[in-house]
């Protein structure tokens, strides 16, 4: 597949310090400054990114209710207009095809927002399967640019941008049409970094537009654009799976701890057999949370091996300050216990993380375990509880004097400036990535 580009790549060319490849074949900046200050900004205060690459697929006809029920392991039947709902989507044999979220405009009109990755194949298995369902499916993501107004400071920032739409009425996972300026937007309150957080679905052909109007008049909220690495960083404190590196058909909801969104008591749906099967008999390995004794990350696909399993062997360090002292090495043993998936050192908890499949044996918080990292570095490994950062979720659910008071002097005077400014007239300015819908 060629490289592809986002409506914003001229702007990541020109600010980013390097452009790598992401989903889908797009092209997006690693950062802009630090990563570690771009994370840790989102955290603070407010940060801002492309995340074009996300597939948006228009369901509309009379069939569309009926044909996402059969799709999704979730319920849609019950879901208000103006509501997003998260879902995987299976095959026959339990296998994730890909993790969604749904958008109901109306009975007979819904969007679906697939990961980068697997947009096409998505896009592909929802239309082959609305063939004879009264359904009418496309492809919009040509048209359509996704921009992530992430941190504690967003609700401030939008409400004096946005028309049309109360955002601080607006609930988790609802949605609304409004206007930034004359371009016609939605705005959900939804995203991939465990902050409050809003994600606004723009035309391509605005989207350079609403993109620097933020830039501009997020400067009081110390808003930043931030890159991929930040948003790896981000979703991994949050333990937010990538489709690609953390899921796959290979693995059922059930393996990546996905099993809360199935609904079996609906009738019918693509892999509810196999999905009740994997529930009967159980699982054998486990997506969990990983604090790593290193000062690198470690690579997808490294090994994951049990303590139990390693040989410890002393060797006599021969130069530099401790030489003539002995140094503990570690070994891995035969037998391999799982695999990293992805890992990135996390600057809110202040530790080297990684996520990652091991048997279930040792898949429970506290487990120690080692991992090979590239195949000849093996460093010690305990198996935490996730979400690392944040594991009450308050941030997401946070209210808006929650936020000034979490931010401290600076983030609360900022807000509070912002609250009483919430009327400010609109002045209208000319002028990646990897993720998914925010996992509730």
């Amino acid at each position: 597949m060629g490289e592809r580009r986002t409506p914003l790549y001229d702007f990541h060319l020109r600010a980013g310090r390097g452009m790598v490849r992401g989903g889908g074949g797009y092209l997006f900046p690693s950062s802009y400054t630090s990563p570690v200050e771009e994370h840790l900004n989102v955290r603070r205060n407010v940060g801002l990114q492309d995340l074009s690459s996300m597939g948006q697929i228009d369901v509309k006809g009379p069939g569309a209710e009926r044909l996402l029920r059969r799709l999704l392991v979730n319920e849609v039947l019950d879901m208000q207009p103006g509501q997003l709902r998260y879902s995987t989507m299976c095959n026959e044999a339990g296998g994730v095809v890909d993790d969604v979220t749904v958008y109901k405009f109306s009975d007979e009109h819904f969007m679906v927002v697939a990961s980068s990755a697997p947009r096409l194949k998505s896009y592909r298995w929802i239309r082959e399967h609305a063939e004879g369902s009264s359904a009418y499916v496309t492809d919009m993501t040509a048209g359509i640019a996704l921009l992530a107004v992430q941190g504690p400071l967003s609700r401030p920032l939008l409400e004096g941008v946005v028309e049309g739409a109360e955002l601080e009425r607006m609930r988790f996972f609802r949605f609304a049409a409004c206007r930034v300026g004359e371009v016609e937007v939605i705005v959900s309150r939804s995203g991939y970094t465990g902050e409050l957080g809003y994600e606004v679905y723009v035309p391509a052909d605005q989207a350079r537009e609403v993109w620097d109007f933020l830039l501009e008049r997020g400067k009081e909220f110390e808003l930043k654009p931030y890159g991929v690495e930040a948003m790896q960083s981000l979703r991994i404190e949050k333990a937010l799976p990538l489709y690609g590196p953390d899921i796959s058909e290979e693995h059922t909801p059930f393996h990546v701890g996905l099993e809360r969104w199935i609904r079996f008591e609906k009738p019918d749906f693509i892999g509810r057999e196999a999905l009740l099967g994997v529930q009967r008999r159980g699982i054998e390995r486990r997506w969990v949370g990983l604090v790593l004794e290193s000062e690198v990350p470690a690579s997808n696909g490294d090994a994951i091996y049990s303590i139990a399993d390693v040989a410890s062997y002393r060797e006599v360090i021969e130069t530099g300050a401790e030489a003539g002292h002995y140094e503990e090495a570690l070994l891995p043993g035969e037998r391999k216990v799982g695999e990293v998936t992805s890992s990135a050192w996390g600057p809110s908890v202040g530790k080297m993380l990684a996520l990652g499949y091991v048997h279930t044996a040792h898949a429970w918080p506290g487990s120690n375990l080692i991992v090979d990292i590239g195949g000849g570095r093996p460093v010690p490994a305990r198996v935490e509880r996730t979400p690392f950062f944040d594991p009450e979720n308050a941030r997401v659910r946070s209210a808006p004097l929650e936020d000034g008071r979490r931010l401290g002097q600076k983030g609360g005077a900022a807000l509070h400036e912002a609250e009483t400014q919430k009327n400010i007239p609109l002045r209208h300015t000319t002028t990646v990535a990897d993720g998914g819908g925010q996992r509730p």
